[in-house]
């Protein structure tokens, strides 16, 4: 295929896993970098949307757009579990009423890999499925890479002698990772990161505040939609549990029933019945969090996702059985960052008078 005909691609950014997932791409054709998102795309993204919409859709109709006025001329948009599995078909459609020229791939539901494969090959018939299986891997080492670093930071960042020290390596870390290749060498930078992270001097007391994250995956991940709540919780000196990442979705993806079953059987006896996407894990690690002698929680969820809007009568009677406290955020392209501050402010007051009362 001549340079020229090459497809211009785009895939919505999502925290630090654009440069992994970008991988992908790299067989089929020319990746067109997206903007990381910042207000501007929440704004261009609401412009366009639904009303009723949630916020992940909004985020990535904004990025959609901001590619596409870069050049992008193909996207592509992975599925989903809940209303998100249908947002494809409306943004393509806001999207080509609003005049952009482009071509539309969302991923297969069940992202089964050879039929997944499959139908990447035929954006570039001329990529050979031992072409895409190789991208394929490349991304999921850099995604367990990317985990793998942001979980040691989140446990330890807020307790780090030499502020900033975590964070500044964190990022050169990213830019290697990005400009790696080849499996070891991917590898190679995972191991020798968290090395040097772990040889960072941390000064963590012996009982510290635990606090979960929990929610709807997206507005978890995507640190521009939540208002960074994790690097405030870390200011505050918490250490942040939080059990969503892509590598965690995608094995659950692959396993499938047997891990929804997990789930139901940790969230009961305050679910008895799935409660669609991510709803029933909210509910099974809120309840893994409190038996188990954590601080606290906090909930976060778009405006309006009714999964998550299902699983919040459940967390309060969990709430109240274990006097486990749970603060609740629903996110919308209104919502005041400055308001989402002053509550964890008081959640923060609310946990250090808990600890001080129950140790």
């Amino acid at each position: 295929m001549e340079k020229s005909n090459r497809k211009k691609i785009a895939i919505p950014q999502w925290g630090n896993y654009f440069l992994a997932l970008k991988e992908l791409v790299e067989p089929l054709g020319d990746i067109v970098h997206t903007p990381m998102i910042t207000k501007k795309t929440i704004e261009l993204g609401s412009k366009y949307s639904p009303e009723s919409a949630c916020v992940p859709f909004k985020y990535n109709l904004g990025n959609y757009i901001e590619a596409l006025d870069k050049g992008a001329n193909y996207i592509i948009q992975a599925g989903g579990g809940c209303r998100f599995g249908y947002y494809g078909e409306v943004q393509e459609e806001i999207l080509k009423k609003l005049g952009y020229q482009f071509e539309f791939f969302k991923f297969p539901n069940d992202y089964n890999p050879l039929r997944l494969g499959k139908a990447l090959q035929k954006i570039n018939p001329e990529a050979s499925l031992f072409t895409i299986f190789k991208a394929f891997g490349r991304a999921l080492l850099k995604i367990r890479a990317i985990d793998e670093t942001e979980e040691y930071i989140r446990l330890n960042v807020g307790f780090e002698e030499n502020k900033g020290e975590l964070e500044n390596m964190f990022k050169v870390f990213l830019s290697d990772l990005n400009k790696a290749k080849n499996p070891f060498d991917i590898d190679r930078i995972r191991r020798e990161y968290l090395k040097k992270m772990k040889a960072v001097r941390i000064n963590k007391p012996k009982n510290p505040i635990r606090v979960g994250i929990l929610g709807e995956v997206y507005v978890v991940m995507e640190p521009f939609s939540n208002f960074f709540v994790e690097k405030q919780l870390a200011e505050k000196g918490i250490e942040v549990h939080r059990h969503s990442s892509l590598s965690n979705t995608l094995c659950d993806l692959f396993l499938d029933k047997r891990v929804m079953k997990g789930f139901l059987k940790e969230a009961y006896p305050y679910l008895r019945n799935d409660t669609g996407a991510h709803g029933t894990e909210t509910v099974g690690l809120a309840h893994r969090l409190a038996k188990t002698g954590f601080d606290g929680a906090i909930h976060v969820k778009p405006f309006g996702c009714i999964p998550e809007v299902n699983a919040m009568s459940p967390l309060h009677k969990l709430s109240s059985d274990y006097k486990f406290p749970i603060i609740y955020f629903s996110f919308d392209s209104q919502t005041s960052e400055t308001g989402v501050k002053t509550r964890l402010e008081a959640f923060y007051d609310l946990l250090i008078m808990k600890k001080q009362k129950y140790g």
